[in-house]
């Protein structure tokens, strides 16, 4: 499952620089996450580091990208053969 900013972020700035897949960017008023690029962390760190250090706990599981742990796993190495 991708994770998903709700609308209580509070534009602090921490989470988009935690992203090691680059997932996280400023949308047109809080930050949003890009679904084809969150593996939450899986392939990274063993927590979602985006989770880890936001403020106000506004960063939940997408229920509308739901995926399993392997799938994210799949996404992850895509992501870093692609960027090779």
């Amino acid at each position: 499952m991708s994770l998903l900013i709700t609308d209580e972020c509070i534009n602090c700035d921490v989470c988009e620089p935690e992203c090691p897949n680059g997932a996280i960017y400023q949308g047109e008023e809080i930050y949003e996450i890009n679904p084809d690029l969150c593996t939450e962390c899986v392939g990274h760190y063993e927590v979602s580091q985006c989770v880890e250090v936001c403020p106000v706990d506004c960063i939940i599981i997408d229920p509308d990208n739901k995926e399993t742990r392997e799938q994210l796993q799949a996404k992850y190495e895509k992501i870093i053969s692609e960027s090779a």
